[in-house]
């Protein structure tokens, strides 16, 4: 049974692949090849599964090779509306930079008016109180005339009463005449005191007017500093939220900042002077406390104007340049696998002027394994910038910088694969991410 199985299956072999003969000739002989039917199969099922596999993998690294594009593309329009992104930032600081310049102009205006305003009211001042002395003087004197007139024609009535009753009654002409001169000199004395008392009242009546005047422009001048004074306290409630935001969000604590800038900058000294409570010697009015509330949120925004040049919130390149690597771990440029990149790649062209981002001084600058031609600025409060693959360096170490001086230019040295700027902060001697620093200050410089 089983061999009949075998013969037709080997006979069904043979119909389907019959034996075939490979002839190979030469010169001298001619030999064969015999492929039987299970030879064929087996050719033909490797050649299947060859053709199989070919086909598998081709569509499998076609179907990679699409992938890679469209993460490529997808990688690119992200960078670029990251780019477009930056050039809006940028855009909006230079609007916010010209905005505090403008402001700060129209506050030094208001603040002259306001102390012209306050030389003048003082004067006003002045001037209504002599007029009020003078006024209680004028007065006091007028009521003393009025009573001495009261009193004269009392005893001008008593007199002329007296005289009638010795003329009915007595010959004595020339004590009648004696009495007579004498009312008429009390007469006259009683006329220059009227003129002079209207006189009096006429001047009184003028410094009533002045007075009223006076207080009138007191008033008025009092509205406009009450306006002005809203306006400079709404100007610096409005300049200081975003300096203390900036700093909070570059992780500093805004008053042990302000302590720190207060103690390096605390000189005092000059002859000994009595001391005064206002400008008019007296308490201080409610003006004077505005005007001292104000200025002392004048001097915070100078102690912010000042940590703001000693921390590093500007730009180190402010030419063209472009984003290329942002801080943290990724996998490194050179094939060394993954690692920590412990700052900002800025690519720009050979040469691109390269600036300090902060007051301090230089304690590196030269060459420095792995970073090229390098500078390392130490600032206060304990923040120190690295600037690194430079193709010049253009300052020295122990020099002072301000920000915006120039210290190098772009370049291509030490472990780069391009023209770029490494830029790194050290807060403590840890490094930080520079982006916290720029992004903080995008809204105030």
């Amino acid at each position: 049974m089983l061999n009949r199985l075998a013969y037709r299956f080997h006979q069904t072999l043979e119909r389907h692949f019959p034996e075939q003969r490979l002839y190979l000739k030469s010169d001298i002989e001619t030999r064969f090849i015999r492929l039987r039917s299970g030879t064929q199969i087996i050719a033909l099922a490797g050649g299947t599964l060859a053709l199989a596999w070919t086909i598998v993998a081709t569509a499998l690294i076609m179907m990679d090779s699409i992938g890679a594009g469209s993460a490529r593309e997808q990688s690119v329009r992200q960078l670029a509306l990251y780019e477009e992104r930056l050039n809006a930032l940028s855009s909006d600081r230079d609007l916010r930079v010209d905005e505090a310049a403008r402001a700060q102009a129209r506050f030094n205006v208001a603040l002259a008016q306001v102390s012209e305003m306050q030389e003048r009211l003082l004067a006003s001042e002045d001037r209504r109180r002599e007029l009020e002395t003078g006024v209680d003087a004028i007065q006091e004197t007028l009521r003393r005339t009025i009573k001495e007139r009261d009193e004269a024609r009392v005893e001008t009535d008593r007199m002329v009463t007296a005289l009638t009753e010795q003329a009915g009654g007595s010959t004595e002409v020339g004590r009648v005449r004696d009495a007579m001169a004498t009312l008429e000199i009390m007469t006259g004395a009683l006329g220059d005191t009227a003129e002079e008392r209207d006189a009096m009242l006429a001047e009184a009546d003028a410094a009533r007017e002045e007075t009223q005047l006076i207080a009138e422009a007191k008033r008025s001048l009092e509205q406009r500093n009450d306006v002005i004074f809203a306006k400079l306290e709404e100007a610096v409630t409005v300049s200081m939220e975003p300096l203390d935001n900036m700093f909070r969000e570059a992780g500093m604590e805004p008053e042990e900042l302000l302590d720190s800038v207060r103690s390096g900058y605390s000189g005092q000294g000059g002859p000994l002077t009595p001391i005064s409570m206002s400008a008019t010697g007296g308490a201080l009015t409610a003006e004077e406390l505005r005007a001292n509330t104000i200025l002392a949120g004048l001097d915070r925004m100078n102690l912010y104007k000042i940590a703001a040049f000693k921390l590093p919130f500007s730009m180190p390149v402010k030419d063209n340049f472009r984003w290329t690597s942002g801080f943290g771990y990724r996998r490194d440029p050179k094939g060394a696998g993954t690692r920590m990149h412990e700052g900002t790649d800025m690519a720009g062209s050979s040469g691109t002027p390269i600036y300090a981002t902060a007051d301090g001084t230089v304690t590196n600058a030269g060459a420095k394994s792995g970073y090229g031609l390098m500078v390392q600025i130490r600032h206060d409060f304990g923040i120190e910038t690295l600037y690194g693959h430079m193709s010049k360096v253009r300052v020295e170490v122990g020099q002072r910088v301000s920000r915006g001086d120039r210290i190098g230019d772009m370049g291509n040295t030490g472990r780069s694969t391009g023209t770029h700027l490494h830029y790194e902060i050290h807060l403590s001697g840890t490094p930080v991410d520079p982006m916290t620093f720029i992004k903080a200050a995008k809204n105030v410089f």
